[in-house]
């Protein structure tokens, strides 16, 4: 089984874990939705046993309209390119994720800085960045809650 995690927001990133492998592959959020699609199209290629879990995202009222519309574009064009695919989804909330993993900082940057070191941990092997550890742990909260061993 492959799983997909994807931290929709444009400075997010995607995660793809190879059960079989035991491998991540981790991509910076790609610009365009023929590049989301592509990472997509080349994983239903080689394995046809596919989930994903997205952050379930919304936009605080603090948040410039445009900067919000775009994070809300960016979601939807997720769950299109998935939907297209036939990709189970499972849509996660950032609190319930990241919930195993408290005690977080609740500044944002410090927090961000903690989940990198988490994924830096669990994956050595990979080049883990401020971008993709999100997506990363996204999938290490999915194995752990819904794929039965």
């Amino acid at each position: 089984m492959n799983i997909i995690g994807i931290d929709p927001g444009a400075k997010g990133g995607v995660a793809i874990f190879d059960e079989k492998e035991n491998t991540m592959t981790l991509h910076k959020c790609p610009e365009t939705v023929k590049e989301m699609a592509s990472i997509i199209n080349k994983i239903k290629i080689k394995d046809k046993d596919v989930s994903c879990v997205i952050e379930k995202v919304h936009a605080f009222p603090t948040d410039a309209r445009s900067s919000a519309f775009k994070f809300g574009c960016n979601f939807g064009k997720w769950l299109g390119i998935l939907g297209a695919y036939d990709i189970p989804t499972t849509e996660v909330t950032p609190q319930v994720w990241m919930k195993p993993l408290q005690p977080l900082p609740k500044i944002k940057k410090e927090r961000k800085s903690e989940l990198k070191k988490i994924a830096v941990n669990l994956f050595p092997e990979n080049k883990v960045t401020l971008g993709t550890c999100d997506a990363a742990l996204m999938v290490v909260w999915y194995v752990n809650n819904y794929v039965s061993r």
